[in-house]
């Protein structure tokens, strides 16, 4: 069910591509899932294009695409709600993958915590997986995607 108004194919599909940058950002974190299972990275072939492109932009440039989304897109009153709910939950998830990254920065100085290491990083890959295949699905569906907390705070910023 869409909130203001029903969603067109193209603001689909537009709404899903946002959510390209948490799950780039996550793969840092399924580092010790990917090796253990080396199957799993076939289903990361798809994404290598935009990894090259995002990759080759460096930290500055990343940032300016954190950014032209949250100002071009978000604060952007023409676009449509439903592209711009999407497009902040998709910052605000790349937001949890960088909190998680200092978590994890802090956990590595650690001498014997190799385990727990690895069990975070494969928890919080494997959530942020789930969260954008959930929320994609959503949207190609054409409905908003729950995600608790997360949209709470995205109806706050998205009006």
């Amino acid at each position: 069910m869409t909130w203001r108004g029903s969603t067109t194919v193209s603001d689909r599909i537009f709404a899903c591509l946002p959510y390209l940058l948490p799950l780039i950002d996550g793969l840092v974190f399924g580092g010790f899932l990917l090796t253990q299972f080396p199957a799993l990275r076939v289903l990361l072939i798809p994404l290598q294009p935009v990894l090259i492109v995002y990759g080759s932009l460096g930290s500055l440039g990343q940032l300016i695409v954190f950014f032209a989304l949250f100002m071009l897109v978000v604060r952007n009153e023409k676009i449509s709600h439903f592209i711009r709910f999407n497009t902040m939950q998709a910052i605000l998830l790349d937001i949890v993958v960088f909190l998680c990254s200092i978590l994890l920065r802090i956990l590595t100085p650690i001498p014997g915590a190799s385990f727990a290491i690895e069990t975070v990083a494969n928890t919080i890959f494997l959530g942020i997986v789930g969260a954008v295949v959930y929320s994609v699905i959503q949207s190609i569906i054409g409905r908003y995607a729950e995600i608790p907390a997360i949209s709470d705070a995205v109806y706050m910023q998205v009006r």
